[in-house]
């Protein structure tokens, strides 16, 4: 059993799990960070800079915020953990390791929970000795700022860790949706990979630059994506008939738009282009810049969602 509850393990302290081991800790629970690479530390406290500001305009700064543990070991990690966030790269051998690791160390009830951005939940916890308490948690980057958080699980997950997690990171103040069926990429990922498929395919065949197709997403689609999704902005589209009335009128031209829509390949020759636009674009500023200024406008759109009260103090 958990010698700890509500205690934390974040397993790997790249840009994902120094960005969740910072929200953890600055909500107020215990974190044990397992990352045996060079860089951890520093990481960790940039984040943990970074993060507090942002958590403390959103209302998510816990009265008690701790510091996170850093250890290099798993084993010193999950010993005592309720849950086990783990953050490491795209690489099912390596996840799986760690799993085998994770189970030989931690309570047999606590949640084990992945933050792969894409791998599905089954592949994932084959082979493992509890598959039932295993599941993804996939946030929204960065896991202190974005409200969202995705909940996958594979065909040996337990309904009640399923519930169970969602609980855990609403108390955190998080938004949680459950997919109904695993698929790779989840759906924010399948969402935002089709949208950048066609982006890169404009940009390839020279219909736009890099910095106008993302100025037509940011002014554009995004502004009302904050507020309608897809299916909400077509509805409204419809007039009083809603999706009915947009289907019946507009539905044969959308199945064109779809039809004629591009197939781009990450060849050199795109990357480049990619890479270059995108330096000029940036127009001088670092990515660390960049993700500041992002934070702070992602605050002031959230502020605006969550009512006057909230904007007021933006």
């Amino acid at each position: 059993m958990t010698g700890a509850a509500g205690s934390v393990a974040v397993i790997g302290a790249g840009t994902i799990g120094s960005a969740w081991a910072a929200f953890f800790a600055l909500a107020g629970r215990p974190v044990r960070v397992a990352d045996p690479g060079h860089g951890a530390a520093a990481r960790i406290d940039d984040m943990m800079v970074r993060a507090r500001p942002v958590m403390q305009a959103l209302g998510t700064l816990g009265a008690a915020p701790t510091t996170p543990v850093l250890v290099h070991g798993i084993a010193d990690a999950v010993g005592t953990a309720a849950f086990i966030q783990e953050a490491l790269p795209e690489d099912l051998a390596l996840k799986q390791r760690a799993y085998r690791a994770v189970e030989a160390h931690a309570p047999t009830d606590a949640l084990l929970m992945s933050s792969s951005s894409g791998l599905l939940p089954s592949v994932l916890q084959a082979g493992l000795a509890h598959p039932e308490r295993f599941l993804v948690a996939h946030p929204c980057n960065p896991a202190y700022l974005m409200p969202l958080v995705e909940l996958v699980g594979g065909t040996q997950t337990a309904p009640a860790a399923l519930e169970r997690a969602e609980r855990f990171y609403q108390a955190l103040g998080k938004q949680t949706i459950r997919l109904q069926r695993e698929a790779t990429g989840h759906l924010v990922n399948r969402l935002q990979a089709a949208l950048w498929r066609e982006a890169v395919h404009l940009v390839a065949q020279g219909y736009a630059s890099v910095a106008d197709v993302d100025r037509a997403v940011t002014e554009g689609l995004g502004a009302r994506w904050t507020v309608c999704g897809p299916h909400a902005i077509f509805h409204l589209s419809g007039g009083s008939e809603g999706m009915a009335g947009f289907l019946q009128r507009l539905g044969p031209a959308v199945e064109g738009w779809w039809a004629d829509l591009g197939t781009p390949t990450l060849d050199g020759a795109t990357c480049q282009r990619l890479i270059e636009q995108m330096q000029a674009a940036a127009a001088g500023r670092s990515p660390e810049q960049m993700a500041e200024e992002r934070d702070r406008l992602m605050l002031r759109v959230l502020a605006l969602r969550a009512g006057p009260t909230a904007a007021a103090g933006t």
